[in-house]
């Protein structure tokens, strides 16, 4: 090149060559910023100096801080995707993905999502299987421990040994009973005492059954009561109301009885039930059962079991008004037929009580003579053994009733069905028994088979011809009359809920 030509030369390229020296760059990784060390990458030579560049997907000076930022490849014309597929930029890339994002990432979020929702669902159920069974233990042993207090080991025994085992009779379990009452429901209540409640049930097999669950338990006397189920689950006698068992796994002990749906003799006696008058004839029925029923409580049994509280409220009608005996809550049975049982706390109901038990203390076959004279006198008259009208004016039923006798006025005080349809021999010859039987002197009162045999005799004459219209006007009665009426209506609880002149007295509650 000459002279002239440098001479006109008025620009010349000039190439900056320059380096940075290693001693003023920091490239220990650490100190960096995790953006700065992905998007830039730095090298030292031999020379002391260092050369930096951005990475793949990033642009920019890489010897700032964050100099080296994401570029847009989706941008660039040399960046291409298949048919039908749609360029997406990353941090420091791209990606390719059809029409509405990427199926991999949906499809990891769904099933992350069920697998989240199939654990919390493993937990639960393992939580709640876990309460189950410990909820269960205690329940298994909180009825254990019940059955034990209850005296249910001493009643095993005397089940194995007895024939109340043989006879159906024995323990149910507390499941059973609560599925059988629906859990105890109101609605299944039959009537309510002041110790107890009575409940109507369905056991698995469809029989009906009353079930009495009482409010309070005397631990004292569990042996006790251990041999009274077993004595009374071994009557075996139509006019008695059956034992079927008990339940020993509860707090207190829940016995188990026949259902019996018409309700009580009250219920038919004093009013409550217009519509369906008892006749003489079903009166004098009604009078010879609870005799024979009474009879075999105190000599035909196992052992002699006094009633201790014969009312008309605890005598039960079954669906074709047969009588039969209730109530053995305060029942006692006697091993020895001398032997007269001896309390301090009174027994009984107020009217029907044997007055010569007020002075002895002594209870026995003759107080329940006492009480089934009350009862006669009830079927006779029609009338509640204590009345507040009568108690005002200083007189009893019985004292009325005796009074009538010796004043030849009995005919003042009977009950206008027995006037209209019983026969005046068979009314006197009944009125004369209960008044023997309602003698105060316990001696003279009779037995009850001597009344049961006389019972007998009086029903014979009249009882091949009368026996099947009775019936027959019954199922009359009965059909004309069961649209209006639900029969738990005149179950015994509804009956004796109302009819009862304490609160204690109550069929079927202890």
């Amino acid at each position: 090149m000459s002279a002239e030509d440098v001479a006109n030369i008025k620009q010349v390229p000039v190439l900056l060559n320059w380096n940075i020296q290693e001693s003023s760059f920091d490239l220990d990784e650490k100190n960096k910023s995790h953006d700065y060390q992905s998007s830039t990458q730095c090298k030292a030579f031999h020379d002391g100096s260092v050369h930096c560049f951005c990475t793949d997907g990033y642009g920019g000076n890489p010897y700032l801080p964050d100099g080296c930022q994401d570029v847009d490849e989706c941008t660039m014309k040399n960046v291409t995707c298949e048919a039908n597929m749609i360029c997406k930029n990353t941090i420091g890339s791209y990606g390719c993905y059809p029409p509405g994002g990427s199926s991999s990432s949906k499809v990891y979020i769904i099933i992350l999502g069920i697998s989240a929702g199939l654990v919390s669902l493993f937990l639960l159920i393992g939580a709640w299987w876990l309460w189950t069974i410990v909820q269960k233990r205690k329940e298994i042993k909180l009825k254990e421990k019940f059955f034990k207090r209850n005296g249910g080991l001493l009643l095993q025994q005397q089940l194995t040994s007895s024939e109340a085992s043989r006879d159906g009779s024995g323990l149910f379990s507390s499941r059973e009973l609560d599925q059988a009452t629906e859990h105890f429901n109101v609605n299944r209540i039959l009537g309510q005492g002041g110790q107890g409640t009575v409940y109507k049930g369905m056991l698995m097999d469809g029989t009906i059954i009353a079930v009495k669950k009482s409010k309070v338990v005397d631990e004292g006397k569990l042996e006790e009561f251990i041999n009274e189920v077993v004595v009374l689950s071994q009557i075996n006698h139509r006019n008695v109301v059956k034992l079927l068992g008990c339940c020993l796994e509860t707090e207190v002990p829940l016995l188990v009885y026949e259902y019996i749906p018409n309700g009580t003799l009250s219920h038919y006696l004093h009013g409550q039930n217009e519509e369906f008058p008892l006749s003489w004839d079903m009166r004098l029925r009604i009078a010879t059962e609870i005799a024979g029923a009474l009879s075999y409580l105190h000599s035909a049994a196992s052992f002699p079991i006094y009633h201790r509280d014969i009312k008309s409220l605890n005598i039960l009608l079954d669906d074709k008004y047969r009588a039969k005996i209730a109530d053995f809550g305060t029942s006692k049975s006697i091993a020895n037929i001398d032997q007269t049982h001896v309390t301090t706390k009174v027994q009984g109901t107020f009217g029907y009580l044997d007055p010569e038990y007020f002075q002895s203390n002594h209870f026995t076959a003759k107080s329940d003579v006492y009480s089934f004279g009350v009862v006669l006198v009830e079927l006779l008259t029609g009338k509640k053994p204590t009345s507040i009208t009568r108690i005002q004016d200083g007189l009893s039923l019985i004292t009325n009733f005796i009074d009538s006798m010796e004043e030849n006025s009995l005919n003042e005080i009977l009950d206008n069905q027995v006037l209209s349809s019983g026969k005046k021999e068979e009314i006197m010859a009944i009125a004369n028994i209960a008044k023997r039987c309602l003698n105060l002197n316990g001696r003279k009162r009779p037995t009850m088979k001597e009344i049961g045999m006389e019972l007998e005799g009086i029903r014979a004459p009249q009882k091949d011809s009368n026996v099947q219209k009775n019936y027959e006007e019954i199922e009359y009665v009965r059909s004309e009359i069961i649209e209006a009426w639900d029969v738990i209506s005149i179950s015994t609880g509804s009956t004796f809920e109302n009819l009862s002149p304490s609160a204690n007295a109550r069929p079927l509650t202890i």
